[in-house]
């Protein structure tokens, strides 16, 4: 019994060797396509330092910004028509902030939660933007871990959504009733915080506008199929109408701020 053991762990143990040794045929095909690729990939990166030709076909990427005046989310598709020079397509969903706006804690509610509201706030506003520009590489390390320096001009049309924003309050006799500034500035109602999100869509307006920006992007993976980059600006905004954020603060049309956004995506290679 002893020996029988001692010859079936010896088969095993051979058996397991050799299954090291020799990889499967299906993970061997993936070693050799990701191979492939990467060899095809150095070729076209010579190309393009020796000859100028281009490496990458198109991008698609996604993007989280933070402004002076708010923050939101973007998305990017660029087209490229020279090693220096793409064309580029985005889209953004922004919420703007008054510099004014501040949220004052009122007190808890039977959950735990802290029922807060921003005093004074006359609306939401949203904006959903759309953008045609283009980006151009001025300079940058010309090797895969090198930093790329693009310059961007872009610009289009702006869409403003004003959402009302309402307030839960008590009258004198506790009957709990749904306001907006600024009607309860001044008044003797209660408040107990903020309505929520949701209350207000059906009422949403609607303000055309345009805007342009300018920026620089720092790209960290020139070279490489996945984008990582940082992008900072200066972006412009001018809606048909006044937009009403704040009671007692003069509308305005025009605005103006600063920004820097994270971006990440995919580039897609000049390959057939």
């Amino acid at each position: 019994m002893k020996k029988f053991l001692l010859i079936t762990l010896a088969v095993v143990t051979g058996f397991i060797s050799l299954a090291q040794e020799r990889p499967r045929p299906r993970s061997q095909s993936k070693l050799d396509k990701k191979s492939e690729k990467r060899e095809r990939l150095n070729t076209l990166m010579k190309q393009e330092e020796e000859e100028g030709e281009i490496i990458f076909r198109k991008h698609s990427i996604f993007g989280i910004k933070l402004a002076t005046d708010g923050y939101g989310i973007s998305y990017e598709s660029g087209k490229y028509k020279s090693n220096r020079l793409t064309t580029i397509l985005q889209f953004e969903l922004n919420e703007k902030k008054h510099p004014k706006e501040y949220k004052t804690s009122l007190n808890f509610d039977i959950f735990g939660n802290v029922n807060q509201i921003i005093v004074g706030k006359l609306n939401n506003f949203y904006q959903f933007k759309a953008g045609y520009g283009h980006q151009y590489r001025i300079g940058g390390k010309a090797n895969k871990n090198g930093v790329s320096v693009t310059a961007i001009g872009a610009g289009g049309l702006s869409l403003g959504l004003l959402k009302p924003y309402y307030v839960d309050v008590e009258n004198d006799a506790r009957q709990r009733l749904r306001k907006r500034y600024p009607e309860i500035l001044d008044s003797g109602y209660g408040r107990i915080g903020a309505a929520g999100l949701t209350v207000g869509l059906s009422e949403m307006n609607l303000r055309p506008g345009a805007h342009a920006k300018a920026a620089l992007r720092f790209d960290y993976g020139r070279f490489n199929e996945m984008v990582s980059a940082v992008e900072a600006g200066l972006n412009a905004e001018y809606y048909a109408s006044n937009i009403p954020q704040m009671a007692r603060n003069k509308e305005k049309h025009f605005f103006f701020n600063a920004y820097i956004t994270v971006l990440f995506g995919r580039r897609r290679l000049n390959i057939n």
